[in-house]
């Protein structure tokens, strides 16, 4: 595993003493906790129970840092009195409504560190704070996938522990804290609240905390599987200007499961099998051209984050016997972007819980023969639509039909039209991932 600052001793009840502030935070055991270890290394099926008291952790630094690993203790069980705190809290607020939850990617903000006077703040915060988090390619051009909800949690003080100092404390909803493990930028949270609130929203599937602070930091919980069907969580300050690239950086591991690029001098050689990430091998780039593996398509093209892609080696925390696609992207150093390989597991990630087209006119029940179905798209994708499986050429892209113009027979019987649609970009070039591309909507036609 990762090099990590371990904690010794029972994790404490929330804000026990100021000099021990890592005890009110860490994070849930849901289910089984298994502790991510560097690329290849295998994790046990059922780890001792000893394994289940803490869970790793990613921080970073300083902006344009490299990320650091840790270890906190796991999360108390709520009590009753918070369970029910927690049941007559948490109103959940659009921030942005692109479609339904079923067919878009919904993200999810818990704001901590806001009073009952300051919940309209935290939906400043979450605005301000999305804005800047889609702007990041590929987010950028796929911000027509994205469901964006606030979900409130009232805090009895404002502002959150360990800003400005490890002897601040301050009475949360979520209990998020600086200092955590001793570590300054590293902003914990109590992550069996988090799960409390966050199932509040419909269908979550991006979690993010923002904890009322300008102070610079963060962390991500990706080893978090939610019973909610969220993977991990990030931190991130609300008002430092540059903490929206931490919840980037997170989003490339719970969305694109890609691994980090950067490495520890301590590891040395790395000798275990072939990593599952897409962005990181064992493989030269001339191995992986020959065997056709990985990001082999991309080899030879500039990449957004600088440079031309190929196989740098480091990665995965070993500096060798590991290659990352380009020198410096996003998943090795804050406030690049995403490589080219990454990008693609960032779009391919968005379609698995978004899909490219939406009904508008509901697909559970009959229309007839002059009634107008209507799909919902992002620009750019295609639409081709079909009458019992033959295409209506001459429809081809349009959002807005009627079955009679497509060429549905009034003949009394039940036909069937169906729109087949694709995003044609060129940022995905794996076969398998573009399936992830494509989808279709069908309706019964009938007198």
């Amino acid at each position: 595993m990762p090099p990590t600052h371990r904690i010794s001793g029972t994790p404490g009840r929330a804000r026990r003493t100021p000099l021990r502030i890592a005890l009110s935070a860490g994070i849930a055991v849901t289910a089984v906790a298994v502790a991510t270890g560097p690329a290849g290394t295998a994790t046990a099926a059922d780890p001792e129970p000893a394994a289940r008291q803490a869970q790793h952790v990613e921080y970073f630094t300083g902006p344009g840092a490299h990320p650091r690993h840790t270890e906190v203790p796991a999360s108390p069980e709520l009590s009753p009195s918070e369970r029910a705190q927690i049941k007559g809290d948490g109103d959940v607020v659009p921030i942005v409504q692109a479609g339904p939850t079923a067919t878009k990617l919904d993200v999810v903000f818990i704001g901590d560190g806001y009073t009952a006077s300051q919940q309209g703040d935290f939906h400043a915060d979450v605005r301000a704070k999305w804005a800047k988090i889609s702007a990041v390619e590929p987010y950028a051009s796929y911000k027509s996938l994205f469901n964006v909800w606030a979900v409130d949690a009232v805090s009895r003080q404002s502002g959150v522990s360990g800003d400005p100092t490890n002897t601040t404390v301050k009475d949360t909803a979520l209990g998020s804290a600086f200092f955590c493990d001793g570590i300054e930028r590293l902003l914990c949270v109590d992550t069996n609240k988090v799960e409390s609130y966050a199932k509040k929203a419909a269908d979550p599937d991006l979690v993010i905390v923002l904890a009322n602070s300008t102070k610079y930091g963060g962390a991500g919980y990706n080893d978090i599987t939610s019973p909610s069907g969220y993977d991990g969580i990030a931190t991130a300050s609300s008002d430092n200007a540059q903490s929206d690239q931490v919840a980037v950086h997170e989003t490339g591991h719970s969305l694109g499961k890609l691994a980090d690029e950067y490495w520890y001098d301590e590891y040395g050689t790395y000798t275990g099998a072939e990593p599952w990430e897409a962005n990181i091998s064992k493989l030269t780039a001339a191995q992986l051209t020959a065997q056709k593996k990985k990001w082999y398509r991309w080899i030879g093209r500039t990449s957004p984050d600088g440079g031309t892609v190929g196989a740098y080696e480091g990665g995965g925390y070993y500096p060798r016997g590991l290659y990352r696609p380009t020198a410096d992207s996003i998943m090795r150093t804050l406030g690049r972007a995403f490589n080219l390989p990454g990008r693609e597991a960032m779009i391919a990630g968005f379609h698995r819980h978004a899909s490219v087209v939406t009904a508008e006119t509901p697909t559970d029940r009959a229309v007839r023969r002059d009634d107008k179905v209507r799909v919902r798209v992002a620009h750019g994708i295609t639409l081709r639509w079909s009458v019992d499986g033959r295409e209506a050429r001459a429809a081809r892209g349009d959002a807005t039909v009627t079955p009679r113009a497509l060429g549905v027979p009034g003949d009394g019987r039940t036909h069937t039209v169906t729109v087949r649609a694709t995003d044609p970009t060129d940022a995905v070039r794996d076969p398998q991932l573009r399936t992830l591309l494509t989808d279709s909507l069908t309706w019964r036609v009938r007198r």
